[in-house]
């Protein structure tokens, strides 16, 4: 698939294969933006900081755009989706001891967000 001038939405942006992805859009490919969507704002501060000490503030400026959100609301992930032609699907629970202890909320956010994303993709409203 070609990305190059793509607007990408990256879910789990700032978790630990949703930061290497960003890392290897930015460095590999020419991508319009980079949606970076997750639900943890310390973690996309530290993001925001690292990558601008790495690649400069003109990259966050232009390329990158820092999105807070759960990917179980589905207007927030609606607005996020806006104009975005690729989703990277990254977000998830995978800590098998939370998993066990919670496993509504795994089932919430593993398996009903993939079915919101297809939906929206192919039912938009």
């Amino acid at each position: 698939m070609d990305v190059k001038n793509q607007n990408i939405l990256v879910t789990g942006g700032t978790g630990s294969f949703g930061s290497k992805m960003i890392e290897t859009l930015i460095n590999g490919y020419k991508t319009n933006k980079i949606i970076i969507y997750s639900r943890d704002e310390l973690k996309q501060s530290v993001m925001q900081k690292n990558l601008s000490d790495k690649y400069g503030a003109e990259l966050i400026k232009d390329k990158l755009r820092f999105f807070i959100g759960d990917v179980r609301d589905s207007e927030r992930l609606e607005m996020a989706m806006n104009d975005v032609s690729i989703v990277i699907h990254a977000a998830a629970l995978k800590q098998v001891p939370a998993a066990e202890y919670n496993p509504m909320e795994c089932i919430k956010t593993n398996i009903w967000e993939h079915r919101m994303l297809l939906m929206h993709q192919y039912l938009p409203v």
